[in-house]
């Protein structure tokens, strides 16, 4: 998942807000919103109400995080470091590419995005994405309702939605999310 911010609803919504302890109706509204500043500010991230994959990964919600085009921080950092490509925490089309090859040299399907399957296989996010985390990122079976989930697309400093319906039907939370950005 790229980011989750007000005004979204799904799955990884409802996820997000079992975490931080508010009504999970998968709503993403401002009490979701204020939980979330309230988490990022204690755990010294950037309050801005929209959960990345810094904020995942502070949460423990390893199996929402995608890294693509657009994405941006630390965790880009680590990634381009374990490709060998310029580390300079901003995710470009040379890094989709050393993620494309990496895919392909490792038997995965080489979309140039990031997910859990992805990192679960690099050295240096083994810790982090183990099996159990690949298992959460199957989809729950009261996760299969959200038909039409509005995601953001990453364009430029902006976001623009798109929908869940337009992409193929997925059996995994992540296959379902990148599905959005294919």
């Amino acid at each position: 998942m790229s980011l989750l911010k007000k005004g979204m609803s799904g799955a990884p919504v409802k996820r997000l807000q079992q975490r931080l302890g508010v009504e999970a109706d998968g709503i993403f509204g401002s009490g979701t919103e204020k939980a979330l500043k309230d988490f990022q500010k204690d755990n010294g991230l950037a309050v801005d109400g929209i959960a990345g994959p810094e904020t995942f990964t502070a949460m423990g919600l390893n199996e929402l995080v995608l890294l693509r085009v657009g994405s941006r921080g630390n965790l880009v950092k680590k990634l381009q470091s374990e490709l060998g490509v310029s580390a300079d925490g901003a995710f470009g089309p040379g890094t989709k590419k050393a993620v494309a090859d990496y895919q392909k040299a490792h038997g995965l399907e080489a979309d140039g995005m990031a997910g859990p399957k992805t990192l679960a296989t690099m050295a240096s996010f083994q810790s982090d994405y183990s099996a159990d985390t690949l298992k959460k990122a199957e989809l729950a079976p009261d996760e299969e309702s959200f038909e039409s989930e509005p995601m953001p697309e990453l364009q430029g400093s902006g976001y623009v939605k798109g929908a869940a319906a337009d992409a193929a039907p997925a059996k995994s939370l992540w296959s379902k999310v990148k599905g959005w950005f294919s």
